[in-house]
């Protein structure tokens, strides 16, 4: 599963390192939620070259009504890697609409004694990464209006989220640098997505605990001081490992 991320790197910094361009003013996220309702970038298979900006929760060309779009987009932020192929909300745009969703980490809960205590993971490196995704078009007809969205796809967790994510052992798939250009060429076929929808190599990420403050109902969680670590005590005594880094 994966239900929040950041996207607080500088716009310079993602357009040179997905070799596109912003379409439109480019906010930072610290921290945002699946149900938040905002636009997010991504980069798709028919616009390589241009950085949008599309709503989290995929809503399929398919949906009739306004009410049906708001209720399967709650169900579609995350698509399993195993069955998008077979999954009415997702086959056909696992066949022809792929996305790139840009992010530089996300966050994740660890269950341990009754308590969740959150994780902000990220790659060593500390640059934006590309997670597979899929988009769609719906026109609402009502208002003949356009509405684009997509869906991030999560595979089974690696070693360092199964500790983490040790309920669900889920995680989003991470595509190497390498393989981003490939899952959005309009030549990719099911086939291929069996190896590449996998885990991403635990070694090249890292991840820490951090405070309550991604679900503070009294503050806002889209500050850089979201992401600080925060030690908590039962969890040092039980040596496991926290805010220092896994």
């Amino acid at each position: 599963m994966c239900y929040r991320y950041s996207i607080h790197s500088n716009a310079m910094v993602i357009e040179s390192r997905f070799d596109a361009l912003f379409q439109n003013n480019y906010e930072k996220k610290y921290h945002v939620g699946a149900f938040d309702q905002t636009q997010l970038p991504v980069v798709t298979n028919e616009n390589p070259k241009q950085i949008q900006f599309y709503k989290w929760g995929l809503i399929p060309f398919w949906v009739k009504t306004l009410k049906q779009a708001d209720e399967i987009k709650e169900r579609t932020v995350n698509a399993r890697a195993e069955n998008i192929y077979e999954k009415p909300a997702f086959r056909q745009s696992a066949e022809n609409k792929h996305c790139l969703v840009i992010a530089d980490g996300f966050f994740e809960w660890r269950y341990f004694q009754g308590r969740n205590y959150p994780y902000y993971i990220r790659l060593k490196s500390h640059e934006p990464f590309a997670i597979a995704g899929l988009w769609d078009c719906w026109v609402n007809k009502e208002i003949e209006r356009k509405m684009y969205t997509y869906t991030i796809i999560t595979c089974p967790a690696n070693s360092l989220l199964e500790k983490i994510h040790n309920k669900k052992k889920r995680m989003p798939v991470i595509l190497p640098k390498e393989l981003e250009k490939f899952w959005i060429d309009n030549t990719f076929t099911k086939e291929q997505a069996q190896k590449v929808l996998v885990p991403f190599e635990q070694d090249k990420m890292e991840a820490y605990t951090i405070s309550r403050l991604i679900t503070s109902k009294t503050q806002n969680p889209n500050v850089p001081e979201v992401m600080n670590p925060y030690k908590y005590p039962e969890l040092e005594e039980s040596n496991l490992a926290q805010s220092s880094l896994f």
